[in-house]
């Protein structure tokens, strides 16, 4: 290997045990000489390992061993392995304290019933997040079988509900009917395998009834691909399998409804506006977000976007990063990113042009969404989506018109998380920065009580 790239061995060693960086000139001598893929020394499982580490690490239960970040760089450059240990290591004690946590409320609730057990060190939700990520929310697999099904069940220039039920009754002998709110029993659908039949509630908007439709005429035809992805080392429990094989027909089901390169195009060519793809494909503003960070096929690739979204309460509850933004994982998200403050104006969109410490920018949009409720009685859930990409591709958005995108003052400065954020005078800090800790002066006080004042 060493001859064929032109170097000695023992330089080769160095460069294998992370002693010598890959030149440009290697990196084009390995990718001409062995016909490997460039992306595969992006590094990017490492930075994400890295910055993983740095938040997990943020807690200030290692505070006493001042940890810097030079050290957490050397030790998941060096020994992933360890570095990989100490992340699980963390998540167990978080998944320990919060079980811990949670038995002291029942207790103090006298609650009598503790069968339950306890919580597990790491919810489904978080490994099928890391799935999603590490297969940069691109399924080709599930791609292909999409456009099977759309060819099979003849969709082109058809009403695609009609289309999808006359393939589900002739492919796989499921009837399919509308029901009403009381007979779904709180369940928008309801699939029985032994009766061959498929419910879907009134209270469906025709692009909601659309998808419930294409993810189980996904689940049923491309069940062996879905269970193939879904038996991933990632996912390590029973749990965390079914809800992610339910993630895979869903992102096949996105693909049914919006053909990969139709709305590639459409998206480029209407500049990525949500409502009017929306309309086009028929289908909702949260799916056309979703199916806007899949576009990610080599060599037609759409604008690399992240996804959060959350309720009310700020909770995350899905994330996906092809922008390259850190998304908090361990704790609270920075109060400062435009998708908190979209609930103050429902339904409208919020713009912001978002500042990190390191100085990278993202351009982000954010709008709040209402879930389809059983009437006044219902329940009325409200959701945040805030949709962002770095700032050299904010042009291609219509969103952007207006916005002066190369005002560095204008940009808002904000972070992951306060424990990992650099900025010491930020008025919502709510927790000290690990790289500088709590010093309390009883006499000063600053524009927050982390804040540091000068003498």
């Amino acid at each position: 290997m060493a001859e064929r790239l032109g170097i000695s061995p023992s330089y080769l060693n160095l460069i294998e045990h992370g002693r010598r960086p890959l030149s440009a000139e290697l990196l084009i001598k390995l990718a001409q000489s062995f016909n490997v893929d460039l992306k595969a020394f992006g590094g990017e499982d490492q930075t994400r390992l890295l910055a993983d580490l740095l938040e997990a690490c943020g807690d200030p239960l290692f505070e006493p061993y001042a940890l810097s970040a030079d050290d957490l760089r050397n030790l998941t450059t060096h020994a992933p392995s360890a570095a990989r240990a100490m992340l699980g290591l963390y998540r167990a004690f978080q998944g320990a304290t919060e079980s811990a946590r949670s038995l002291a409320e029942r207790v103090s609730e006298e609650a009598a019933d503790l069968s339950g057990g306890v919580a597990p060190f790491r919810q489904p939700s978080e490994e099928v997040s890391d799935l999603v990520q590490r297969h940069r929310n691109y399924f080709s697999d599930l791609e292909e079988g999409a456009e099977r099904i759309r060819k099979d069940a003849r969709l082109e220039g058809e009403d695609l509900f009609q289309g999808l039920a006359r393939y589900l009754l002739e492919r796989h002998g499921v009837d399919v009917r509308i029901e009403k709110v009381g007979a779904m029993r709180r369940a928008v659908r309801r699939f029985d395998p032994a009766r061959h039949e498929l419910l879907l509630s009134e209270v469906l908007r025709r692009g909601s009834r659309n998808f419930q439709l294409a993810y189980q005429v996904s689940m049923l035809t491309e069940r062996r691909t879905i269970e193939r992805l879904a038996d991933d080392s990632t996912l390590t429990t029973p749990d965390s399998r079914a809800l992610g094989r339910v993630v895979l027909a869903n992102y096949c089901a996105a693909a049914v409804l919006m053909p990969y390169e139709p709305f590639l195009k459409a998206a480029q060519e209407e500049r990525y506006d949500i409502e009017l793809l929306g309309h086009r494909f028929r289908t909702s503003f949260e799916q056309v977000c979703h199916r806007l960070t899949t576009l990610r096929r080599p060599q037609h690739e759409g604008v690399p976007f992240h996804l959060v979204r959350v309720d009310a309460a700020g909770n995350i509850s899905k994330r996906f990063s092809a922008s390259g933004i850190r998304i908090a994982r361990f704790s609270g998200a920075c109060p400062r990113w435009i998708l908190h403050n979209a609930f103050l104006t429902p339904g409208m969109f919020r713009r912001q042009v978002s500042r990190m410490p390191d100085g990278t920018r993202y351009f982000c949009i954010s709008r709040t969404m209402d879930k389809e409720s059983a009437g006044f009685h219902g329940p009325h859930a409200a959701h945040a989506i805030e949709l962002g990409c770095p700032i050299e591709f904010a042009h291609e958005l219509v969103y952007s018109d207006g916005v002066d995108l190369g005002n560095l003052t204008a940009a808002v400065p904000v972070g992951v998380t306060c424990r990992l954020c650099e900025r010491m005078d930020c008025e919502q800090r709510v927790f000290p920065a690990l790289q500088n800790p709590l010093r309390v002066d009883e006499n000063v006080r600053g524009i927050s009580f982390y804040a540091p004042v000068q003498d």
